[in-house]
């Protein structure tokens, strides 16, 4: 809303009367060669008297007046342009019912010449506002290179017109046919192979990697070519961010190792999921872990009638709580506070709300911890754990489980291993050929969980080093988190009951070169901060497996999941194993894991091993 006693509207108002009148008058001197006959100069008069009324009435109605011209943009010349096309409508018509002697050149040419006029002055005015403000930054910031020249790089340059601390000098893409073209009044130098050459003919010490979308291998590339010439790297948001409205493309940070292992992004049966998830009620348990509340954001997406968030965690549990709270206030969430082991309390949660789907997430994970003085817990929590939550969904009726498994899983070298494939057994010795269809997944590391080598690597760069690596030819499979919940929900989806589904986790890393990688990101050399070998902790083993050596593995329709055909087990298997479960408490541990051998014939754990492993480590290591 505005009001007529403003100056800049009534300023604005007389500047396109006078515009209306100018485009009038120079239609007739063009119709007429700049030599109007008298009669038709009279014409002229008398149609400007009432042409002026009308258009101005028309822009008023348009909402010409309401914008401000130093912030003129394409919606205001769309609105400019349907305001003159109805104006010069109206116009056309009163001439046909007054029966005016208007030249019909001046009917096409009036508009024509009016909309140059309003637009011209408009965007000429921000044009000179512009440079008056921020002329005199382009003289200052420091230069910089924006590498990409798509629609991510053109709204950088456009929002660093005003910038004080950037003064973009070009941009770099290899895509040839844009190459010497101006984005934004910046010109696209060259390839982004000679980075290194124009960074020095530029000055440009800094460079802006402004492809959101780019692949990984893509990425890696020009970070690379950016460190061979020695130059400072920072990248803008990823593509789901910008579009979900969660930052702006001018919210800069530093390149993350997590930029360089990230891979293409996952493409879901979207509608399958939907039917699968939308308006159904769905239990995670292990909600609050790193995984988990991964699975409950996903999940999320889907719109589900109502999320159970089952989590043994308090704090954990009620830091999930806050989130959804404030980021999906109108998702209908129940944070149920229990122990996947206590029967009683899965059993009434699975009764109490009637889940469609349930996503088993809760288990022990951490290698190390779990070889030595808490292997009875392992075998526990994640074998008894698994098949009470399982058990009670069969009871219940819930037509769908979904285990949460891993890669050490396969050829186990650890206990923990060796449980996660005594809980996908259980699994299969629990599918009948109806009920309840259990479904396991199998994938490696992912960046950024609890226990991640990323995050330990980060904390022992702060400190100064040295970064420990337990073995310099140690290699893991890593993918990101968000990428792991969306296979996880795709396999949910596809599985029919009984069959372990292996993540593609791409090429294996290794964790040596990831920690010179992190430590050259954060700014450091090799010489600044050292890599040091603690040397491999009991149950850890050099190259993780995602297929045990008797396995076969078939395709599926989704090109990133595979299903394994691996040993299966029956109900009177399962039913020996929990006997020797529940007593394994009460025995000695290398007794145990003797013992584990006959329940996993390729358990490949070092029996013999120190029962102490603690005391012969260095104090400072890392978990991959």
């Amino acid at each position: 809303m505005f009001r007529l006693n403003n100056l800049r509207t009534l300023l604005a108002i007389g500047h396109d009367l006078a515009a209306v009148a100018c485009a009038w008058a120079l239609a007739y001197l063009l119709r007429f060669n700049f030599a109007i006959p008298d009669l038709y100069l009279q014409f002229m008069w008398q149609g400007l008297a009432w042409v002026l009324p009308l258009q101005a009435l028309v822009f008023w109605r348009f909402g010409l007046y309401r914008g401000v011209w130093r912030f003129a943009s394409i919606p205001d010349l769309k609105r400019i342009l349907a305001a003159v096309g109805v104006a010069a409508l109206c116009v056309a018509s009163l001439v046909m019912m007054l029966h005016h002697q208007t030249p019909r050149s001046v009917l096409v040419l009036d508009p024509i010449l009016l909309i140059l006029l309003m637009g011209g002055s408009r965007f000429a005015y921000r044009a000179w506002k512009e440079h008056s403000l921020y002329g005199l930054m382009e003289t200052q910031g420091k230069p910089v290179l924006i590498l990409g020249a798509g629609e991510a790089a053109a709204m950088l340059v456009k929002e660093f017109v005003r910038s004080p601390d950037w003064q973009v000098v070009g941009l770099l893409d290899d895509q040839a046919h844009l190459h010497g073209r101006l984005i934004h009044g910046v010109q696209v130098l060259g390839a982004l192979a000679n980075v290194a050459e124009w960074s020095s003919r530029t000055s440009a010490a800094h460079a802006i990697i402004a492809m959101p979308s780019a692949g990984h291998q893509e990425r890696r590339r020009v970070l690379d070519l950016c460190a061979a010439a020695n130059i400072e790297t920072l990248t803008v948001p990823s593509f789901d961010d910008l579009i979900s409205g969660r930052v702006s493309i001018s919210q800069l940070r530093r390149v993350e190792v997590e930029d360089l292992l990230g891979r293409d992004p996952v493409r879901l049966d979207e509608a399958g999921l939907q039917d699968l998830i939308g308006d159904q009620v769905v239990l995670v348990t292990g909600a609050g872990g790193s995984i988990g509340s991964e699975l409950c954001r996903q999940i999320a997406r889907f719109k589900p009638g109502s999320l159970v968030l089952f989590e043994q965690n308090e704090y954990a549990l009620y830091r999930l709580e806050q989130e959804f709270r404030e980021s999906l206030p109108q998702q209908r969430i129940f944070c149920v506070i229990g122990d996947v082991k206590n029967a009683g309390r899965v059993l009434r949660a699975l009764r109490r709300f009637q889940p469609t789907v349930v996503f088993h997430a809760a288990a022990y994970k951490h290698v190390p911890l779990m070889e030595w003085e808490n292997v009875a817990e392992a075998l526990t929590n994640n074998v008894l754990g698994t098949h009470t939550v399982a058990a009670a969904c069969r009871q219940v009726g819930v037509p769908k489980m979904v285990l949460i498994s891993t890669d050490k899983a396969v050829n186990p070298t650890n206990v923990m291993g060796a449980s996660k494939r005594l809980a996908e057994m259980v699994c299969q010795g629990l599918q009948e050929a109806d009920g309840t269809r259990f479904v396991m997944v199998r994938f490696g590391n992912v960046l950024g969980s609890s226990g991640s080598v990323i995050p330990k690597f980060r904390e022992q760069i702060a400190r100064g080093g040295p970064v420990t690596v337990t073995h310099p030819e140690v290699t893991r499979y890593f993918m990101s988190i968000p990428e792991a919940a969306q296979l996880v929900l795709q396999a949910g989806l596809m599985g029919q009951g009984g069959e372990i589904f292996v993540l593609d986790m791409g090429e294996p890393i290794r964790i040596l070169h990831l920690a010179e990688e992190m430590i050259r990101l954060s700014g450091f050399s090799l010489d600044d901060i050292k890599v040091v070998y603690s040397g491999l902790r009991p149950g850890e083993k050099l190259y993780e497996e995602l297929l045990a050596d008797d396995e076969q593995s078939l395709p599926t329709p989704h090109p990133k999941l595979r299903i394994a055909r691996a040993r299966n087990a029956d109900g009177e298997w399962v039913a020996s194993l929990l006997e020797w479960v529940v007593v394994a408490a009460d025995k000695d541990e290398i007794l145990l894991k003797h013992e584990l051998k006959f329940w996993v014939e390729e358990y490949l754990g070092d029996i013999n091993a120190v029962a102490d492993p603690v005391a012969t480590l260095p104090a400072t290591t890392t978990i991959d």
